[in-house]
């Protein structure tokens, strides 16, 4: 049930990197951008969660605090997806998002919490790898380095956070209510930092109510996502879970472009089946 799980949040990621990438070409990179497409995003995954919870919160000062600490994490990564967008291609944004969101959780479960390093978790960590620089091509811009490394740690942060809530000995909520409050931290966090410095400053962009349709949609299912996922770390290793996310990201994606204009290309095809091959690893080797 659980690996289901982790499938489920993988075809429900296959379409945020492109909506993300869609409102950035809407309403442009700005700080204020970000926080409204933030903002706008976890109010309506604080919907889907506050539904999934009975339309009921409870809360725990531990959970509240690294609830916070996820919503500042969460808003950073956003700003640094639109800078890093404005100067690389998705490929290459893709990579350095995913390599962080496998690289980070997946040494945190073995140096932090004893998960053991099996030759089925080598193999499928180093196929991935391997796939994921097949995809690069290069941005058509330079800059931005620092918006670079934002990404993969940020990125890689989301999971690691997730795993200190599923492994800590502190009085802590439901995971359903822990991705609430985080939705409801952001939303705080968010809206107080826009109606402070940007309420009576234009841009030379407006919300629409296409934009903002994109925003809530990729905020909702997002949230979905990523509380499956902290739901299947209490019972699957993170050090098997990411590099599965990562793999299967990958996947999905390129599947979705065979419905649009852009075909996959033969390196794309390879990088594909390197992922599946990693994934398949994991259950196939049996040490």
């Amino acid at each position: 049930m659980y690996y289901g799980m982790i499938l489920l949040s993988v075809v429900v990621f296959g379409g945020c990197f492109a909506l993300n990438d869609q409102y950035r070409r809407m309403r442009g990179s700005s700080l204020k951008v970000s926080l409204e497409a933030s903002f706008i995003g976890s109010l309506m995954g604080l919907v889907v969660l506050f539904a999934v919870c009975g339309f009921r919160l409870s809360l725990t000062p531990f959970t509240l605090a690294l609830a916070a600490v996820a919503a500042v994490n969460r808003l950073s990564f956003t700003f640094c997806s639109f800078k890093a967008l404005d100067t690389i291609n998705l490929s290459l944004f893709s990579l350095f998002s995913m390599l962080g969101g496998m690289t980070l959780p997946f040494l945190q479960g073995m140096i932090f919490y004893g998960e053991d390093l099996t030759v089925a978790k080598a193999v499928c960590f180093v196929l991935i790898c391997a796939a994921l620089l097949l995809t690069v091509s290069r941005g058509e811009r330079k800059g931005g380095g620092l918006y670079y490394v934002g990404i993969f740690v940020l990125n890689g942060m989301s999971g690691v956070l997730s795993k200190i809530f599923t492994e800590a000995p502190f009085a802590k909520t439901s995971a359903a209510e822990y991705s609430a409050w985080i939705s409801v931290c952001t939303v705080v966090l968010a809206g107080t930092a826009w109606l402070l410095f940007f309420r009576r400053k234009g841009d030379g962009s407006r919300a629409t109510w296409l934009s903002c349709g994109v925003a809530a949609v990729n905020g909702g299912i997002n949230e979905t996502a990523n509380f499956l996922l902290v739901m299947a770390l209490a019972h699957v290793d993170a050090s098997v879970q990411y590099p599965m996310v990562t793999g299967g990201v990958m996947i999905v994606s390129t599947l979705i472009c065979f419905f649009g204009e852009r075909k996959p290309c033969r390196r794309e095809m390879l990088s594909v089946a390197l992922a599946f091959l990693g994934m398949l690893a994991l259950f196939l080797i049996p040490v």
